[in-house]
């Protein structure tokens, strides 16, 4: 990415592909202003330098019967480089946990976890989750709702940034 400077078309690209992966080409070139081969060669350069890194649905997990939405805050017995890396391979095996990120702080770690009930989750913490080497402490927050939920990032702030950098 470093390589690679994004100008006003790049951003606008990736704005519009962020709200609506499935756009075609051609919809995609007429929003940006550009003609479509154009447009096509911008995506895969934009691929290529990794600015996208994949597309997917966003699937409504209450609809398939996934009720149970937990955040789980993992502390461990050791930082070491080995031992983060151990667990972060771990999450990567534990079809519940759908997000893994490291923390600076008292938390080592934050984990997004969906069950499709509670005693799936609390199956999936007992007999995986705190059983795990390495795992020192959990602590969970059951989600009551969600209020907002929205991919990647806001290109209105980064606009307004790159206008009063100008």
């Amino acid at each position: 990415m470093s390589g690679h400077k994004l100008d006003e078309i790049d951003r606008k690209i990736l704005a519009e592909l962020q709200a609506d992966g499935r756009m075609t080409n051609v919809e995609l070139a007429k929003r940006v202003g550009i003609s479509a081969p154009p447009c096509l060669r911008r995506v895969r350069t934009l691929e290529e330098v990794g600015y996208i890194t994949g597309y997917h649905a966003v699937v409504n997990a209450r609809a398939l019967h996934f009720e149970v939405q937990v955040y789980a805050m993992v502390g461990l017995s050791s930082q070491a480089e080995s031992d983060l890396q151990a667990f972060e391979t771990l999450c990567l095996n534990w079809p519940l946990v759908r997000e893994c990120h490291m923390l600076n702080g008292e938390v080592d770690f934050i984990l997004k976890c969906v069950a499709p009930d509670l005693s799936s989750f609390q199956s999936f913490l007992t007999s995986e989750l705190l059983t795990a080497a390495n795992v020192a402490s959990v602590k969970t927050s059951l989600v009551i709702r969600g209020a907002k939920d929205l991919p990647g990032v806001p290109f209105d702030v980064l606009e307004k940034r790159l206008a009063k950098n100008s």
